[in-house]
């Protein structure tokens, strides 16, 4: 009698295999780039070989947390996430909460991100909307914000965001727009700065708008009101 083993194909062995090997490349490769970059310096990010691509130029240079001005830490957290040093895993529960009411609603959603959700997206995934990227930002934000300490996820924000066309990071933005090291921004400076990251492609801190000096006011007399809500920055 013919042995049914011996005739059986090997490809559902092969494509169970295959599977559970993809799966544990996406849970296990980003733990392992979080891991690293909770003490390495991250060189280059997503975004930034897509803006390349796009011909926006590469201006970057990496600096240590005490060499950014806290008054940029402040202003960063006045203008994007309130709650930065309060939350424990990453996410605002209420503004999420929000989210899910206006879609409910029907409405457009306002946005909830916060900035360890931004750094989640900034230093491994590409931008946009797109639910299959905010899945997968969801997923690695409470891993972010367990593996780090605020003041890491707030200095690597900083060092990695986007300012400008082309330019990361507080070190860059400083000097091409104010012509000084990043620990030497004003209040005024760092509120400008803080203002145009909604939309860094459109306004500019050196030459800015009616709205972003505007927002930037706001954001200046914020970092005024916030008081311990600021306790983590710096």
């Amino acid at each position: 009698m013919p042995d049914r083993n011996a005739t059986r194909s090997p490809w559902p062995r092969r494509l169970r295999r295959l599977i559970i090997s993809v799966l544990a490349a996406v849970i296990l490769l980003p733990l392992a780039a979080i891991l690293l970059f909770r003490f390495v310096p991250p060189q280059a990010t997503p975004l930034m070989a897509i803006r390349l691509l796009q011909g926006h130029g590469w201006e970057r240079a990496w600096v240590p947390r005490e060499r950014i001005s806290s008054a940029l830490a402040a202003s960063v957290i006045a203008a994007e996430d309130n709650l930065f040093c309060r939350q424990s895993f990453g996410f605002d529960v209420d503004a999420l909460r929000g989210e899910v009411e206006a879609w409910r609603r029907g409405d457009r959603p306002r946005g909830a991100s916060t900035i360890t959700m931004q750094t989640a997206k900034n230093l491994l995934l590409w931008p946009g909307r797109d639910p299959l990227r905010k899945a997968i930002e969801a997923w690695l934000t409470p891993q972010l914000a367990l593996a780090w300490p605020r003041q890491r996820v707030l200095e690597v924000y900083l060092n990695i965001v986007e300012f400008g066309p082309g330019i990361y990071g507080a070190e860059a933005a400083a000097r091409r727009f104010f012509g000084k090291p990043a620990a030497a921004l004003s209040p005024r400076e760092a509120a400008l700065l803080a203002a145009v990251l909604p939309s860094p492609l459109t306004w500019s801190a050196a030459e800015p708008g009616p709205y972003v000096r505007q927002r930037a006011a706001v954001i200046e007399r914020r970092v005024g009101q916030l008081g311990s809500l600021l306790d983590c920055a710096w």
